[in-house]
């Protein structure tokens, strides 16, 4: 059993500057000429980017992505806008410039942009303490609800660990927003509060409804009315809910089992709409990033925020230390100096500073990235889970304007780094097959493993014996359904029914000292299953018949 790797999905974050590799190994046919608009005559793009169309289409085959959309804006106008390939495998429809993508955890630009707007008002104070907007917020540890600010909800620095709590809501759960904060309570918290950086999604969902506390509007109104009006995002929606049959909107694509790439169905986070819930065209976000690069002005000169917000968002709150290239190949990516600010990723490339961010989706990887010195803005969708499609045309943009005297091959600098970490997650997965005891059985029969097991912030799990075969349910989360078999000792893996998601899981049934099921801990087989699948972070002990549902 072959554990290739997932591709980067929720904001690529772990992986700082595009050192996280993803994609599956074989290739996808070139899905047809460029389609869509395009702003400019080529004579209008650099001389690196003259080949644009060809590198496009070469990278849609090297990472089996089916579509991609790119939009190139410099000094407030538009270079380019374009489509590539297709909105869905096997149909005819090509992605064009007006295309909608999931942009994902680039949605947590549009909510650090609400808060500021609010502060901008003065219905709100970026510093002021969550608990005075939400009285009955609660983090697990009393000291960090006292003093969390709302500015901490958007740096990743609250001491939560990387995509804590994500379960409550990814893949979708029935949890409501509230029910998610609420539940936040119950998350360990692993690091010092404004320690470190680790990447969170949970703290949006508390930014999600101190924007509806605050305004008296949905998180959805408030963005549509506030943001893609302003802005003139009309095509832009706050969730796939809002899309109907017939619109130009591209499909997700996986590779089910590591393997064949195929279309995934569409996912709604209503309960975090705040962390990824966008789904946006190319066209809509070359609007986005201009007003971005004028530091908020739009383009009848009105502010969407004031120049001291877009300063506060461009602000780095929270370092991260610059990862290490897998390759030496992307030696060059290694930034002089990298952090979050409000929604944003920051750090340089060739002499500039970078703000930018991606986003990562069932289906849909994506990234956008601002040269604000150069008034410079990229923005790649894609509708495959490859990180490497999206950066590999990213820096050769960025290339274009900042190094015009090299023209790097990013493609194959980005292949050669998604086959190593294939290779790595083979050896992990060899280590486990060496380390296994084939002869060993459970300690149990196995209806004795059945029952009700609880977590203290997600809930409960059911295991059932069905016909000789253990099932492993997640109560709150349709999806994660799946069936056990035995690993070893009192281990198991369960193999999830929906193989899109690549993140079977090991599960293991600790016993007290009579026999009985004391404790269950889980975690992904495969060390690169998308961090938000966030197993190891359960503590699961049995549920006394008779107890209340959790």
């Amino acid at each position: 059993m072959s554990q290739r790797p997932l591709s980067l999905r929720l904001a690529v974050c772990s992986a700082l500057f595009a050192f996280a590799t993803a994609a599956a190994a074989q290739a996808v046919p070139a899905q047809g000429a460029p389609a869509g608009t395009s702003m400019a005559t080529p004579a209008a793009l650099p001389a690196q980017l003259q080949d644009l169309d060809a590198y496009v289409e070469r990278t849609l085959k090297t990472f089996q992505v089916p579509g991609i959309a790119v939009a190139i804006v410099k000094d407030g106008k538009v270079v380019l806008e374009r489509g590539y390939g297709v909105r869905e495998l096997g149909q005819p429809a090509k992605v064009d410039a007006d295309t909608l993508f999931a942009i994902a955890s680039n949605t947590k630009a549009f909510t650090a942009a609400a808060l500021q707007m609010l502060a901008d008002e003065g219905k709100l104070d970026m510093d002021g303490r969550v608990i005075d907007y939400l009285p009955w917020f609660r983090m697990s540890d009393p000291y960090v609800t006292h003093e969390m600010r709302i500015r901490d909800l958007l740096a990743h620095r609250s001491g939560l660990s990387l995509g804590a709590g994500d379960l409550l809501y990814w893949p979708p759960t029935s949890y409501t927003t509230e029910d998610v904060v609420k539940r936040l309570a119950h998350v360990p918290i692993k690091n010092s509060f404004r320690g470190h950086y680790a990447y969170d999604n949970i703290l949006f969902a508390v930014a999600t409804l101190v924007i509806e506390k605050v305004s008296g509007q949905s998180y959805a109104d408030f963005i549509r009315q506030h943001i893609f009006k302003p802005v003139g995002m009309d095509e832009s929606l706050v969730d796939c809910t809002y899309l109907k049959p017939g619109m130009d909107a591209a499909t997700g694509h996986a590779p089910y089992d590591f393997k064949d790439v195929k279309p995934v169905p569409p996912m709604a986070w209503l309960n975090d709409p705040g962390a990824g819930g966008i789904y946006a065209s190319v066209h809509d976000l070359a609007k986005w990033m201009n007003v971005q690069l004028a530091g908020g002005q739009l383009p009848d000169g009105k502010r969407l925020f004031s120049a001291k917000s877009h300063e506060d968002m461009w602000t780095m709150l929270t370092p991260i230390p610059p990862g290490k290239p897998p390759v030496p190949e992307m030696k060059p990516l290694v930034p002089d100096f990298s952090g979050y600010g409000e929604g944003w990723f920051l750090s340089d490339y060739q002499g500039r500073k970078l703000v930018w961010h991606t986003g990562g989706w069932p289906g849909f990887v994506s990234r956008l990235t601002l040269v604000p010195k150069l008034h410079l803005g990229v923005v790649v969708l894609t509708n495959q889970q490859s990180g490497a499609a999206f950066n590999a045309i990213t820096y050769r943009v960025l290339d274009a304007y900042l190094d015009p005297q090299h023209k790097t091959d990013w493609v194959a600098a980005y292949d050669k780094a998604v086959k190593l970490s294939e290779s790595h997650a083979d050896d992990s997965w060899a280590k486990h097959e060496a380390a296994r005891d084939k002869h060993s059985k459970p300690s149990l029969p196995l209806a004795q493993y059945a029952g009700t097991y609880r977590d203290p912030w997600y809930g409960d799990i059911v295991v059932s014996d069905e016909g000789g075969k253990l099932r492993l349910r997640f109560s709150h989360t349709k999806q994660l359904v799946g069936t056990m078999t035995p690993w070893q000792h009192d281990t198991f893996i369960v193999r999830w029914d929906d193989r899109s998601l690549n993140a079977d899981a090991f599960v293991n049934f600790a016993l007290d000292d009579d026999g009985h099921v004391r404790e269950v801990r889980m975690k992904p087989v495969s060390p690169l299953t998308d961090f938000s699948f966030d197993f190891q972070d359960l503590r699961l002990a049995p549920v006394k018949a008779g107890a209340r549902k959790g």
